[in-house]
């Protein structure tokens, strides 16, 4: 038969095996041969008789064992083996080794009266007995025979089902398999690159990755090879899995995409079974994309001491997906696209140059980002004239894209329960307040002196902060409880490329204020400051012990990423200098920050007085109480330098469209002239 007459031929749809069938087998013979009891007892023929015939059989001494029940007024006669044929007329392999005969009697006392002559004779010698339970046989054999089966049947049932949940539809004899979802055509996802705001850079690299698969001869041409993987790596909300929802959506190739906790199981040998299986659906669906989202969940780094090593399930998944990715095989048309926020934590095998070839920084967005991010999730909220996206923008620093995206859905929350018809500019600044200082507590119960000491203390972080150069500008300061905090200070913090250590101490000096305030104004401290103190005291350490600004140790690091190493990369000794260091640098800041309080003693005796009656005071209140702030902030600057820039290029597109019109209109007028000469000459 040729090739193409085995391909013409129809193909038969064979069912495929299923393990399920050889238990269901197994169950049905079990049943079987319990029921049967192997074709003993319960095969012995039973027949019906009256009861003269009952009496003569038994004066002729066939009667083995006779058994009444007086329930049902019947009795069962069990024949001798050697008068089986008289009784029956057929042999014991018809009739079974215990044949009996069924009798129905009026009255028991009959029958043992006649059981007794019969003894007496010696013609009956057998026992005869009393079952007061024939109605009652099909329940007991129910509850002894069925019932159990029934119980392992559903014990059964349950297992396989709970066990189904780890391995895919195939239950637990797929447990091996990818639980990868795979989407054949990217416009499943719903999702392009227009969806994704900000993160230019890393929104163009991903594009490359799309144009490699839609046109890789252009590139094939040159000598180049497609990347293999690309990680993306960056703070939690940044959105790194919205960009790889924006490659499948934009790729048009199959995109599998699943998390790296899909990898690990309870079962030993299952995370590297599933890697493999995941490559294999990948290569027969080549060229495609495979993203792994939380890749730190199998990726960390493995272990280097023994003691803590072992079968580690998390480790062979590990090398399997390191071999997968480029071992001794090709993936040739496999994409991997990873996201992470815990990069540091990866293992250095699955980092280098031929598994990830490119790490995509998907970092926290900055102004200008943050405003097109404004732009895209305020679409579907309907906003009046008040609101301001550039304000938004600036008032929310650090803000991930997700953190955006709630405060849009918080806002319209807050005017929706004020019954407003738009969302306003108020309803922005609420939901920021309640996104960082938590809900506001309408209901806590202050005294005067609480009230005014929380007061005293708000206005001291106002007053350095105004009068330090580095510190962060003062948006509003409230005494208002929100969440665990009894007051708070907003600021909008420098988007800083770096931080030098006169901006750190400014900025800690500020913290300080409220502790200074408390001890130089009220006479006592109280437990307001934790928090303060647990700031100053991590940023102090971190400049001494890794950012090296220290006067006895500087210029040094003692930074230790390595997780497995339970010991201080540092002596005892060093750590007594550290100790000594960071305690003098607050001390300092300290008694820097009581000095600038008491040179502005009477500034902030008035800040606190507003804050008592108001609650909640603005930088403009202060700004009347103090003055003009002595420094503009860079993020003033900034915004300065880019009014004055848009409206130097307003001006100059004015310029252009003035430039325009005029020559359009003078070419009018040099036609209305040529039209008139011409009417002259004729």
């Amino acid at each position: 038969m040729s090739k193409d007459d085995q391909n013409n031929n129809p193909k038969m749809n064979m069912p495929k095996f299923n393990m399920n069938w050889l238990f269901i087998i197994a169950l049905v013979t079990i049943l079987a041969i319990y029921f049967t009891e192997g074709g003993t007892n319960n095969s012995s023929i039973t027949t019906e008789t009256s009861y003269r015939q009952f009496k003569t059989m038994v004066m002729k001494g066939y009667a083995s064992k006779i058994v009444i029940n007086k329930e049902s007024n019947t009795l069962q006669m069990y024949v001798k083996p050697e008068h089986i044929r008289e009784v029956f007329k057929q042999g014991v392999d018809k009739t079974g080794k215990e044949p009996s005969v069924s009798v129905q009697f009026g009255s028991t006392d009959q029958v043992e009266k006649f059981i007794e002559e019969a003894r007496n004779q010696k013609t009956f010698s057998g026992d005869y007995s009393y079952d007061n339970k024939k109605d009652n046989d099909l329940f007991n054999m129910f509850l002894i025979k069925v019932l159990p089966f029934i119980v392992l049947i559903a014990l059964w049932v349950f297992i396989m089902r709970r066990m189904s949940g780890g391995g895919g539809n195939g239950g637990v004899f797929n447990v091996g398999k990818s639980r990868a979802k795979m989407y054949e055509k990217g416009n499943e996802t719903n999702v392009t690159f227009k969806d994704v705001a900000g993160q230019a850079g890393a929104k163009q690299e991903v594009k490359e990755i799309v144009d490699f698969l839609k046109n890789p001869q252009k590139y094939n041409d040159l000598g180049g090879k497609i990347p293999k993987g690309a990680l993306l790596v960056g703070p939690p909300g940044t959105g790194k899995t919205l960009l790889a929802k924006a490659v499948a959506g934009e790729a048009g190739v199959p995109f599998f995409s699943m998390s790296g906790s899909d990898f690990v199981e309870m079962f030993v040998g299952v995370g590297a079974s599933r890697v493999r299986d995941l490559f294999r659906q990948a290569k027969e669906k080549s060229p495609c994309i495979i993203f792994i989202d939380e890749i730190d969940a199998v990726g960390r780094a493995r272990s280097k001491n023994p003691a803590m090593g072992g079968n580690d399930e998390r480790e062979n998944t590990l090398n399997a997906l390191l071999t997968e990715m480029d071992g001794f095989g090709t993936n040739s048309g496999i994409i991997i696209l990873a996201a992470t926020n815990r990069a540091d934590m990866l293992d250095s095998a699955l980092m280098r140059a031929g598994r990830f070839d490119r790490q995509i920084h998907v970092d926290l967005p900055d102004l200008n980002e943050r405003k097109e991010i404004f732009h895209v999730h305020l679409k579907p909220v309907k906003t009046d004239s008040s609101v301001d996206i550039d304000f938004l923008a600036r008032q929310t620093p650090g803000f991930s894209g997700a953190d955006i995206a709630n405060v849009c859905n918080e806002a319209a929350l807050i005017a929706a329960r004020h019954n407003s018809k738009a969302v306003g500019k108020q309803d922005f600044l609420d939901a920021v307040d309640r996104i960082i200082g938590g809900l506001e507590k309408k209901t806590k119960i202050m005294t005067e002196s609480e009230k005014r000491a929380i007061a005293i203390h708000e206005a001291g972080h106002a007053t350095i902060s105004w009068f330090t150069e580095h510190a962060n500008p003062l948006v509003k300061v409230s005494i208002v409880p929100r969440g665990r905090a009894l007051g708070a200070a907003w600021y909008l913090p420098e988007e800083r490329a770096i931080t030098t250590k006169d901006e750190m101490l400014d900025e800690m000096c500020a913290t300080l204020g409220g502790r200074a305030a408390e001890e130089l104004f009220i006479g006592r401290i109280s437990t307001g400051a934790m928090n303060d103190l647990e700031r100053v005291t991590k940023s102090a350490f971190g400049m001494i012990a890794y950012a090296g600004m220290s006067d006895r140790l500087p210029n040094i690091c003692y930074y230790n990423n390595n997780e497995y190493n339970f010991q201080r990369p540092y002596s005892e000794t060093t750590a007594k200098i550290m100790d000594d260091e960071v305690l003098k640098m607050i001390n300092e800041q300290y008694d820097r920050a009581k000095a600038i309080l008491t040179e502005h003693r009477e500034g902030h005796a008035r800040l606190a007085d507003l804050l008592v009656s108001r609650e909640v005071i603005f930088a403009e209140d202060v700004e009347e109480i103090f003055g003009k702030r002595p420094w503009a902030s860079r993020s003033e600057e900034l915004l300065e330098a880019q009014q004055r820039a848009e409206a130097e290029a307003m001006a100059e597109r004015r310029a252009q469209e003035l430039a325009r019109k005029a020559e359009a209109e003078g070419n009018a007028d040099n036609a209305t002239t040529a039209e008139d000469s011409a009417d002259n000459k004729e």
